[in-house]
């Protein structure tokens, strides 16, 4: 699809009336009221929207490594949950050319990292509504509290995008919290001779005829939208299936490939691991896109396809693989609840390497509490500093407790109620809340009902203790 044609054709016959004013009251009664600016996250509270919930974007980007330009055209499909005079998207730094609702030109105005938007007519609650924002420009990366960065970053020879916490704001328009779930559809296009990666399945690869390639991508399952991606480079592609059937899709820098190739070569034998002790792989693809090594200081379990900054290890293959069922599948219902995504996955790792070869996970417990190095290079690290969750501040999140004390909280359940009950619970969890959101007290409660254990000295003691719990 040619995007440049589609952003032209984007044109509304009214769009000489589009104003880009504030969203003061009309003339007319208002029946609804404005929308929340943010959801009150303990730690990022402007992040996400209120008053309604997104069911499908629509994303139509353009972009050519050569000047770093990024065009969009975003198609927001979302129900109201009250009557809306205006509502609000977060979306940082490029330019907003044009908004419309449910056809008509709407109204609009910036101020920071939130777009208000006020249609023509006031929507109702229950309705479903079309936002459609043309934008363009290129991307500014966003800097996180610990100090990484995320968002759209321009690489040498192409770019990446990645969202953990909130950096899908620097690229598309949204409603970017973790608790608003979405099916995606995503068309990339870019100059011939680059690849260009998202999420699902690859429905078309089409020759646009001007120089340029077009790729769309489809998520039918719910993403939050800190784990949709969009990279593009000069990647070589591999493709496959699990034995079960699940299709995979690989793109790997050149410079990458050989020393990816171990650990990727198992990630369809990985794949068929998570299903057994996690239940059914929950998406319609898999796979990873490796950068060149350095682009990232962070790997990121991206839905259906992590990103690496470089050749990953098995571990960490593992690890963002099983993000797929702790995370993605099961996603945090606020940004206080990453164990939920780390420790679980953290866990994993253990599991894995207890039942191929390496150190049992009743032996990583114990090299935890005597900072045993040998067994793991991390134990003797912070990870008792805070109580997994409860964070102190957003800079935290991603800290060692997060996921390796949150490992050990699973390991504490595991030991009360031995193994079977606790695999059980495991694989519970993921048909439980699958596709859903869950908080740290859901799954305290859960665990709590599917054990019949009173499991109140581990929550108070290990994952709500402020004091180590050595």
């Amino acid at each position: 699809m040619d995007t440049r044609t589609l952003l032209r054709s984007a044109g509304l016959a009214a769009s000489a009336a589009l104003l880009v004013v504030g969203t003061g009251c009309t003339a007319e009664t208002v029946q609804g009221r404005p929308g929340a600016s943010g959801l009150r996250d303990a730690y990022f509270p402007k992040a996400g929207n209120g008053g309604y919930q997104v069911e499908h974007y629509g994303l139509d980007l353009g972009y050519d490594p050569a000047d770093g330009v990024l065009r969009g055209r975003a198609v927001i499909t979302a129900r109201a949950e009250q009557g809306l005079s205006s509502f609000n998207l977060d979306f940082s730094g490029l330019k907003v050319e044009r908004v419309a609702v449910q056809g008509a030109g709407a109204r609009f105005n910036r101020t920071g990292s939130e777009l208000t938007v006020r249609p023509a007519d006031d929507l109702a609650a229950g309705e479903v509504f079309r936002t459609e924002v043309v934008y363009s420009g290129r991307p500014k990366p966003h800097e996180d509290p610990d100090g990484s960065t995320e968002g759209w970053i321009r690489l040498d020879g192409g770019a990446v995008a990645v969202g953990e916490p909130v950096g899908s704001m620097t690229w598309f328009p949204g409603n970017h919290h973790p608790s608003d779930k979405a099916a995606y559809d995503v068309v990339l296009t870019v100059p011939k001779g680059y690849e260009a990666v998202s999420n699902g399945r690859l429905r078309s690869r089409t020759d646009t005829g001007d120089g340029r390639t077009a790729f769309a991508w489809h998520s039918p399952e719910p993403v939050a939208s800190y784990l949709v991606t969009a990279a593009v480079g000069r990647f070589t592609v591999t493709e496959g299936r699990t034995p079960s059937g699940v299709p995979l899709y690989s793109a790997v820098d050149p410079g990458e490939e050989t020393e990816s190739a171990p650990a990727l070569g198992r990630l369809a034998e990985m794949t068929e691991w998570g299903a057994a002790r996690f239940g059914p792989y929950p998406f319609s693809a898999g796979g990873a896109i490796v950068l060149p090594s350095g682009s990232l200081e962070y790997a990121l379990e991206t839905q259906t396809r992590p990103v690496f900054p470089g050749a990953p290890t098995e571990d960490l293959v593992l690890h963002e693989l099983a993000h797929q069922w702790f995370g993605n599948s099961v996603s945090p219902a606020s940004w206080k609840d990453m164990w939920l995504n780390e420790g679980f996955a953290t866990y994993a790792e253990w599991l894995w390497a207890e039942e191929h070869g390496g150190p049992t996970a009743e032996q990583r417990f114990e090299a935890f509490l005597a900072g045993d190095t040998a067994v793991d290079p991390a134990a003797d690290s912070d990870w008792d500093a805070f109580a997994p969750a409860s964070p102190p501040g957003p800079e935290d999140i991603s800290g060692n407790p997060v996921y390796y004390r949150g490992a050990m909280v699973l390991h504490r359940i595991r030991q009360e109620a031995g193994d079977a009950a606790f695999s059980a619970l495991l694989r519970g969890w993921a048909a439980e809340r699958r596709y859903g959101n869950a908080s740290t007290a859901d799954f305290t409660a859960y665990a709590e009902k599917q054990t019949g254990l009173d499991l109140r000295r581990v929550w108070d003691v290990w994952l709500y203790g402020k004091d180590s719990p050595r």
